[in-house]
């Protein structure tokens, strides 16, 4: 069951009081050295993420796991692994962290090798058509594997009545197990992004 939190003013909070529940948070990154306009909306997201995060803890309680993508161990290695991914998704985590909430170890390390390098041989660009089928048939199966642990993760370590947490990119194909809730957190500033994604490589193929 999944909702849009953009998309919908006042969530029904006593319905989703009972049961696990998961909220989706799509991982927006940023360069070292971004342009200015975009590092205006990459943190005015987060800001909205964490707005957003804290009126659903108003309405349904406190965070009690934190998952996050690529990050193979939990506790404080975890964080500093995360800190230096992205600062502005581990601000929301810190801040969790300090109220007893619970940073999860949400990769495997073999899996996510295994599809982190099949990833890297698609984006060089391959020739042969023979060769790019058999690269992305391995892709996608590791891709599935990936995802199979994640949600078993997930579902292993997050207990009766408990609250999640998730960061990963939007474009993630994992099937969540069928009684977890899962909150989508949609922020304005995500619609943003994208277009502006979208018209700079828009002048990027012109140029």
């Amino acid at each position: 069951m999944s909702q849009e939190l953009g998309k919908i003013e006042k969530p029904p909070a006593e319905e989703f009081k009972k049961g696990r529940k998961l909220y989706f948070v799509p991982l927006i990154y940023c360069e070292k050295e971004p342009q200015a306009e975009y590092l205006e909306k990459f943190n005015r997201y987060w800001d909205q993420v964490e707005d957003q995060m804290s009126g659903l803890e108003l309405k349904l309680g406190k965070v009690d796991k934190i998952y996050h993508e690529l990050i193979l161990v939990g506790g404080g290695d975890g964080v500093k692994l995360i800190k230096d991914l992205n600062d502005r998704s581990c601000q929301i985590v810190e801040n969790r962290l300090s109220k007893g909430t619970q940073l999860e170890a949400t990769e495997e390390a073999e899996l996510l090798t295994e599809f982190m390098d099949w990833s890297r041989c698609l984006v060089i660009g391959l020739q042969n058509q023979s060769v790019l089928t058999k690269v992305y048939e391995y892709y996608t199966e590791a891709s599935t594997k990936r995802n199979e642990h994640i949600a078993r993760q997930i579902d292993e370590t997050l207990k009766e009545d408990e609250v999640g947490i998730l960061f990963m990119r939007e474009s993630h194909q994992i099937q969540f197990p069928p009684d977890i809730k899962v909150f989508y957190i949609i922020p304005p500033a995500l619609d943003e992004i994208k277009r502006w994604l979208r018209d700079r490589e828009a002048k990027s193929q012109e140029e």
